[in-house]
């Protein structure tokens, strides 16, 4: 895009004075050594739903704590209706109307509904807390979202959905007007993010004014009516969503043409590599079967609850199933626990990359080689070869493209694109690897660092290795897979060739069991 267009863009996406609540301007944020937000321009109108987007990096988190006052700008104004307004602290943004919603809920979880909501600003009288009023405002806030628990409940017994439905409430508990969502549906399934579609659209009708926040194209194009790109801490542009091209918009956050989002190569599939035949867990799953041959890519999908990450956690040992076969090779391997697993040459790459994929404070170097340690050892005393880890880490690393200083870099300051492609070299450097199980692998992840990690993906099809992706996002599973697998209610409820599948077909699937042809179609055809 060029900058003519840019311009052009941002000049037909900017408000009437009138019709703003939010604006700054040439905010600029200055951290030790570095320029963390560099002359950037915002607006927002009220009862609007802005999105704001950009990769990893690019300076959203730190442009909404100058909003919120968590950092001062050393340069640059902001104007609350208006008003030039200069905040010392959170406090200040709060008392103005200003509140943010965290992708990471700041919540007491031995605490009830209705304290979290009033948590710093509760009713008092006579210096008493006014516990019945507080759980009938708590409730009435509950019931404009439409809530599903109640304001009793320990906050610590509630999904990451009903946490932030919570901490909505907790927002328009101080009335506020500018409610910021900070990629609150990266953690949730599409059924979740619908009800957070709706909570948003109810906050916009009642002339609340809404930053969103997001990686996912999908939130914008259902929610916003504007969107603001900032790309290497400084301001690209503001665009009307209804006038910018989806190729457009994803040039303006990475800076270049990505002329394939999923860049699935044509790979000539070869013989079974992984087969699990009538997988049971009492309470989790029933009957699961699946396979996948070499050099192919087999999405598994399905809603919530459905069980597909708990049917692989039990195929690689993770936890015990009742009953079911694992083959690798056409061979049956008894897996007791991971080791026997990746022995077997099935690797898992889990969801939660930063819990149970990486250990943070750890180099990437160590990261890399923790599961062949006994291979780098050497002499009768077993001392680890640290130079032979350095150049194993270093090629497997440099293999995936990772974006990183040093090997000694902590796993901690890496963007989540980065930190998937150090799980990757982790699961490569295990040579005998022949299938790798990718839970929702781009979870988290930005638009530039997604397509990278398919290219990735795609390279190891290449290569003979064989891929079970389980992922929630319709688009990667239909633009990455070779077939798909649905399930619902723990088991197995359709198997489809891609180029039988279509958005609507998977999600009929995913809600009730497959019937007929589809359902009962075999994955060894």
């Amino acid at each position: 895009m060029s900058e003519e267009a840019v311009k052009s863009a941002s000049e037909e996406a900017t408000a009437s004075k009138e019709d703003l609540i939010l604006e700054l301007k040439g905010i600029t944020k200055i951290f030790p050594g570095v320029k963390a937000l560099n002359n950037v321009h915002f607006q927002l109108r009220r009862g609007e739903c802005h999105a704001l987007m950009g990769e990893n990096g690019a300076g959203k988190s730190t442009f909404i704590k100058v909003i919120t006052g968590v950092h001062a700008a050393e340069e640059g104004h902001m104007y609350l209706n208006g008003k030039e307004v200069h905040f010392k602290g959170p406090k200040d943004a709060l008392e103005a109307g200003i509140a943010a919603v965290y992708q990471h809920p700041t919540i007491y979880p031995t605490l009830s509904v209705t304290e979290n909501i009033f948590m710093g600003h509760e009713f008092v009288k006579n210096g008493l807390i006014q516990w019945n009023v507080m759980n009938r405002e708590a409730q009435k806030l509950l019931d404009r979202l439409d809530a599903d628990f109640k304001t009793s409940d320990e906050m610590g017994t509630l999904s990451v959905a009903q946490q932030q439905m919570v901490e909505i409430a907790k927002a328009l508990s101080t009335n506020a007007k500018i409610i910021i969502l900070d990629e609150p549906t990266a953690a949730l399934t599409a059924n979740e993010s619908e009800k957070l579609y709706k909570i948003v659209d109810q906050l916009i009708a009642s002339g609340v004014s809404v930053i969103f926040i997001s990686h996912r194209m999908e939130d914008m194009y259902r929610l916003a009516t504007r969107v603001t790109v900032l790309r290497d801490s400084q301001y690209i542009g503001t665009y009307d969503v209804d006038k910018i091209t989806n190729a457009d918009l994803i040039k303006a956050m990475v800076g270049r043409e990505i002329k394939d989002m999923y860049p699935k190569p044509q790979v000539e599939i070869g013989e079974e590599v992984f087969r699990v035949e009538h997988m049971s867990r009492t309470g989790y799953f029933e009957d699961v079967s699946l396979n996948v041959h070499k050099g192919e890519i087999v999405g598994l999908t399905g809603l919530v609850g459905a069980g597909r990450t708990e049917t692989m956690e039990s195929v690689c040992g993770i936890t015990k199933p009742r009953e079911g076969r694992v083959f690798v090779d056409g061979k049956e391997v008894h897996i007791k626990n991971p080791s026997d697993s990746m022995a077997a040459g099935i690797v898992l790459l889990p969801e939660d990359r930063t819990k149970e994929g990486l250990i943070m404070d750890w180099g990437l170097g160590d990261n890399v080689t923790l599961p062949i340690q006994d291979e780098i050892a050497k002499g009768p005393f077993k001392v680890k070869d640290v130079q032979k880890e350095r150049e194993i880490a270093k090629q497997y690393l440099e293999e995936v493209d990772t974006k990183a200083l040093t090997i000694f870099d902590p796993g901690s300051s890496l963007s989540g694109g980065n930190q998937q492609k150090v799980v990757v070299a982790k699961a490569l450097c295990q040579k005998n690897m022949k299938v790798l199980i990718m839970d929702e692998p781009t979870k988290g992840v930005d638009v530039g660092a997604k397509a990278e990690i398919y290219g990735i993906m795609g390279d190891l099809a290449k290569k003979g290795y064989g891929i079970l992706m389980i992922s929630s996002e319709m688009p990667e599973i239909l633009g990455m897979s070779d077939r798909i697998y649905t399930m619902c209610k723990g088991r197995i409820t359709g198997c489809l060739d891609v180029h039988e599948a279509s958005q609507e077909k998977l999600l009929e699937l995913s809600m009730e069991h497959g019937t007929g042809e589809t359902g009962a179609k075999e994955a060894a055809e």
